[in-house]
This record gives structure tokens, sequence and C-alpha cells, in this order.
């Protein structure tokens, strides 16, 4: 029997100019410190900017194309069994891989120093996008290590 509570599903919420859950976590991802309003310009900024040069007609598309390059398959989690430690493979949940995946591209666009937030975000989204970045590096990372302990994935729970 588990004894971790249950987890409590909160409503999804959509943002006000596309109507899209996705772009509403996304703000929430470079939130800082409750400053939504300015969280939401520097995403809608960072939305516009890389759709620039771009033929899509949905403005939408690239950031979608982007996540879903982003997303892990598989990561690895820690198990201990019988006093040694093991990097188990698992395969990753999809709300759990679109959390991972726009984590990682919020972390990789603030660490681009010297660049204003929108346009290291859009940077990171249009590389993203187009399969290349250290966005793209980490889940590679994260697959190989998966790949490397494949050995341990009877150790699965």
């Amino acid at each position: 029997m588990s004894r971790r509570r249950k987890t409590i599903k909160k409503p999804e919420l959509h943002d006000p100019r596309y109507e899209s859950t996705l772009v509403a976590k996304m703000i929430s991802k470079v939130m800082v410190s409750g400053k939504k309003s300015l969280a939401e310009r520097i995403v809608y900024a960072a939305i516009d900017k890389a759709n620039e040069g771009s033929d899509a007609v949905d403005p939408l598309e690239v950031v979608n194309r982007a996540i879903e390059n982003a997303k892990p398959r598989v990561e690895v989690k820690s198990r201990r069994v019988g006093g040694a430690t093991y990097q188990v493979p698992i395969e990753v949940a999809t709300d759990r891989q679109e959390a991972m995946a726009m984590r990682w591209i919020v972390t990789a666009a603030r660490g681009r120093k010297g660049v204003p937030m929108h346009t290291a975000l859009a940077n990171e989204i249009k590389d993203a996008s187009s399969n290349q970045g250290g966005v793209i590096r980490k889940k590679d990372e994260t697959h190989k290590m998966a790949q490397a302990n494949r050995a341990f994935s009877h150790f699965r729970w």
C-alpha cells in the first residue's frame, strides 16, 4: 500500500492570447517571484520572434514542434536493491515528458548570458524545433543513460 497522498489534479488553465494550455504552462515555467505579467510578455515576445521567417500559419506550430522534439521517452531513476544503487531505466509519462521538455527549454534559455530572455527563449525554441541545441543534447544524453543501464531494467517496480 502506498504511503504517499493522492495528487490532486488542478484544472488546466489557458493563456489569454492563444487559448493554449501549453503556452500557459510555459508562462508558469518562465515566471519568477510571481511576476506573471512579465513572464507573459517574455513568452509572447519569444513566440513572435520564433515565428519570424517561418511560413507556418499557426503561431504555436513552432512551439509545439520544439516541445515534441525535446520530450524524453525514457529516463533513469535510482533504485536501491540490497545495499547497491542501480540506475533503472523507466518510460516517462506524457505529462512528465511535457514538463521536462519545457523545463529544459527554459533552463537552457536562462543559461544564455548576455541575451534578453525573450530572445534566448526564442532561440531555444527555434533550435529545439529544428532538432538541435542544448535541449536536444540533454534529451539524447538522457536516452543514452537509459540505454547504457538497460541491463538493470528488471529492477523496475
